[in-house]
């Protein structure tokens, strides 16, 4: 879903100036949703996930990396089937032969056609043997991450069971459960169909007070996967808002950042679905979803001066998107929202500095969110002028086309504010940088920069306006 964008036009403001920046910045939000998307894909965030053994001892005792068996034919998935049931000492290497199999697409597909394979495997996966059913529960993770929604479909009978068994007997299996889950909620109507009425939100809202990590991140995977699904709005969200989810979810997000950031990553993104579904913001709102999230932005920023701060743009991009959007929210819905911690400025300009070169889409969400904090409160626009950070806003004018977009209408919110703040825009020498912008080719950032221009002409003498 792409972002609102806030700010009206203001007295002696272009409308139509405003409209085409307003247009071509929720553009970018509508594309740079998709991008941002695809990047979170190859940082295995989004869409399936698979957890597989790293590695193997080898003969020889040295560890080495597993490699996948060739496709099984149906015969030979027959055979196995056939084998494992006689319930011979070789069951658990007879699944793993099966599993290394089921790492292929043709294997999947033949197994599941097969009568009654699922029936052998779920009864496998609830079997009281706890390493049978753990290399059972592989099995159905390796059939979960199938792109073929018949594979998906055909899992549904082990959805019941995945559900009861999030309270396993360790770690891992409950993990395994979760990320199996996960990929079959993304992949079919079906199956988050069937999932709801099994009751899928309380095993969740049960799960996620367990104290281990890897259990609270694969928890964040499954939910998202749901919050993304296109009736998320009117048969999901709805009832993650009833239970205690979100309360545990602002927790989670500001908690232990060192040790967990991925549980922080996950559930910063299932807050920004949820706020971007206008369900009922306002229930998060009075939860303290905004001073939980300003603090987290300001704790990140004090984390920018040490070395280890990789992946932060990751945590970063869903906080700011949350606050822009309930930022953005419409006043006569009651979610009026109000910031007025001025150090968010600081951690903005510090974010845009740091990450400029390497993430340069991380620029561009901070700009968004400028935007949308100087769009109504003089109080920012007077904190920008105050704390000198014209200057550093002035250097980004000759990045990306958006970029330079974004903090022109930054610009604009501020020159909106009267003669006071257009005379010390004027002492910034922001009209000498304002050259540069209109010999540009590209119609919406002339327009932009025109409509500077504008205001600066409007509301200072004609003297003091003179570049």
């Amino acid at each position: 879903m792409a972002p609102s964008l806030k700010g009206s036009p203001g007295e002696g403001r272009s409308a139509l100036y405003i409209v085409n920046a307003v247009a071509s910045i929720a553009e970018y939000f509508g594309k740079g949703q998709r991008s941002l998307r695809k990047a979170r894909r190859q940082q295995q965030l989004v869409s399936k996930r698979l957890l597989r053994e790293d590695s193997l001892v080898n003969g020889d005792g040295q560890a080495g990396v597993e490699i996948a068996a060739e496709p099984l034919s149906e015969q030979e998935i027959l055979q196995l089937l056939r084998d494992v049931q006689r319930g011979t000492q070789e069951r658990k290497k007879l699944l793993s032969r099966l599993r290394q199999g089921l790492q292929h697409k043709e294997t999947q597909q033949k197994f599941v056609r097969l009568e009654g394979s699922m029936r052998v495997l779920i009864g496998l996966f609830t079997s009281s043997l706890a390493n049978i059913q753990m290399e059972a529960a592989r099995c159905l993770h390796e059939l979960s991450h199938s792109s073929d929604p018949a594979v998906a479909e055909a899992c549904l009978p082990a959805t019941s069971y995945l559900l009861t068994y999030l309270s396993g007997h360790s770690v891992e299996f409950t993990e395994l459960c979760l990320y199996t889950l996960g990929n079959l909620a993304v992949e079919s109507d079906a199956v988050r169909k069937q999932l709801l009425p099994q009751g899928i939100i309380p095993a969740l809202a049960s799960c996620i007070q367990s104290p281990h990590v890897a259990v609270l991140e694969g928890l964040g995977y499954v939910l998202s996967q749901l919050l993304q699904a296109r009736e998320a709005p009117t048969k999901i969200i709805p009832l993650v808002l009833d239970s205690v989810l979100p309360q545990h979810m602002l927790q989670l997000v500001s908690s232990n950042l060192e040790l967990g950031m991925g549980v922080a990553v996950e559930f910063s993104w299932c807050l920004h679905y949820i706020v971007c579904s206008h369900v009922n913001n306002v229930l998060l709102i009075s939860q303290g979803i905004v001073s939980t999230l300003v603090l987290l932005l300001l704790e990140l920023a004090s984390m920018m001066s040490k070395a280890a701060t990789e992946g932060l743009e990751l945590l970063i991009c869903p906080v700011l998107r949350c606050l822009s959007n309930l930022l953005a929210e419409d006043e006569t819905e009651g979610c009026k929202v109000q910031i007025q911690d001025e150090r968010l400025l600081v951690a903005l300009f510090l974010f845009m500095q740091y990450f400029l070169q390497q993430h340069p889409f991380l620029v561009q969400e901070c700009l968004w969110f400028l935007n949308n904090l100087t769009a109504d409160e003089p109080i920012f626009c007077s904190a920008v002028l105050t704390l000198d950070l014209i200057p550093a806003l002035l250097q980004l004018l000759p990045c990306s086309r958006m970029v330079t977009l974004l903090a022109l209408t930054v610009l604009c919110n501020i020159a909106e504010k009267g003669p006071a703040y257009c005379h010390q825009l004027h002492q910034k020498a922001v009209l000498p940088s304002l050259l540069s912008t209109l010999a540009l080719s590209d119609g919406q950032v002339v327009g932009q920069s025109l409509e500077l221009l504008h205001l600066l002409f409007l509301h200072l003498p004609e003297r003091e306006a003179k570049p």
